[in-house]
């Protein structure tokens, strides 16, 4: 669903980790399952490696263009997240990077299909099947995370990859989650589309308050100011999968709705014809201010009235953002619509 949390460089880090530990917990005998200090910690070391892997390369730190960060990072995350929890020693949690590293790569071609969401499971179950194959003594290269002279490693992926040394285990390591903040997205759509879906929210508000409740019969024309960035350029979607990739239907569902939603990517909703109407007046400009970049990028809707009047909206940091974050209502929120989207009528949930 693109629900995935979301930190900076971007990648989705817990959605290649979590499961994979919790494979890895049913696959242990009862005589062995670990602590939960023991999963919290082996569930860190796999947010961790993900994030210290994208700090080594600038190219990480804008949106991607070539390979799907999680199934490059994420698969790695989860072959030490695995490998700590399994206690393999030094050499084995080698391999199963360097194992990892060959099982990982999915090119962002596959963005906005449905084999977009295989990319996190795949991350999880190959990382899982790296850490299991070193247990079991398959060797690869120790110099795959290495910075090495005429050896591609893990430079395949971001050709400016300058990998640094960690702290050794006798100084005191600080963790990235100690000053990083993780995104949780309110709606499921590519975290780009929060820019502008923020922006024109606030433009229907001054829709509502200057023309009533009619949004269609007074738009003449729709800008939308963002990066460049062609996978989530897409003027005229047409599947769900599509629709959370697109600049302009979320922008548009703001406008009509005043927000998105998960329901905001039904067939139903892609469907509506006042949707399409809008759709229809959408032009995109990519200012050069605006860079495809996470952290610095912002969304802009200026709105043409039929009469003349312009009405903009402008988001620098939607709420979600790690640099503006969910309350913890919001997210229990999140969680409880979710849970009850499933059919678990024998469980509880207690948030």
């Amino acid at each position: 669903m693109d629900f995935d949390d979301t930190w900076h460089p971007a990648t989705h880090p817990s959605g290649a980790v979590l499961p994979a530990l919790l494979a890895v917990c049913d696959m242990l005998p009862n005589n062995s399952k670990p602590s939960g200090r023991d999963f919290l910690l082996a569930f860190n070391v796999g947010i961790e490696v993900q994030g210290r892997l994208m700090r080594f390369s600038n190219e990480a730190h804008n949106i991607p263009k070539r390979f799907h960060p999680p199934t490059v990072v994420g698969t790695l995350g989860s072959a030490a997240a695995c490998a700590r929890l399994l206690s393999l020693e030094r050499s084995q949690c080698s391999h199963a990077l360097a194992i990892a590293a060959s099982l990982s790569g999915a090119p962002m071609a596959n963005a906005a299909t449905q084999s977009k969401p295989l990319h996190i499971g795949n991350a999880a179950r190959l990382g899982l099947e790296a850490a299991l194959l070193a247990s079991r003594g398959l060797e690869a290269s120790p110099r795959v995370l290495d910075d090495t002279a005429g050896v591609a490693g893990f430079s395949a992926f971001y050709e400016d990859y300058a990998p640094r040394p960690l702290t050794s285990p006798e100084e005191e390591l600080q963790f990235l989650l100690e000053d990083q903040d993780i995104a949780f997205k309110r709606f499921p759509a590519h975290l780009g589309m929060h820019w502008v879906a923020d922006a024109a929210a606030s433009v229907h508000k001054l829709l509502l308050g200057e023309q009533g409740s009619e949004v269609v019969g007074q738009v003449q024309d729709i800008l939308l100011r963002v990066p460049r960035s062609k996978y989530i350029d897409r003027p005229f979607p047409e599947s769900e999968h599509e629709a959370r990739h697109s600049f302009q239907f979320n922008a548009c569902s703001a406008l009509l709705d005043g927000e998105v939603t998960v329901d905001s990517f039904s067939q139903d909703a892609l469907q509506r014809p006042d949707l399409h109407a809008l759709l229809g007046r959408v032009h995109v400009e990519h200012p050069h201010d605006n860079p495809a970049n996470f952290d610095r990028m912002y969304g802009e809707v200026q709105v043409t009235l039929v009469g003349g009047d312009v009405l903009k909206g402008r988001c620098d940091t939607f709420y979600g953002h790690w640099r503006n974050p969910l309350t913890n209502e919001s997210l229990r929120k999140k969680f409880r619509s979710n849970a009850g989207a499933g059919s678990f009528p024998e469980r509880r949930w207690r948030v």
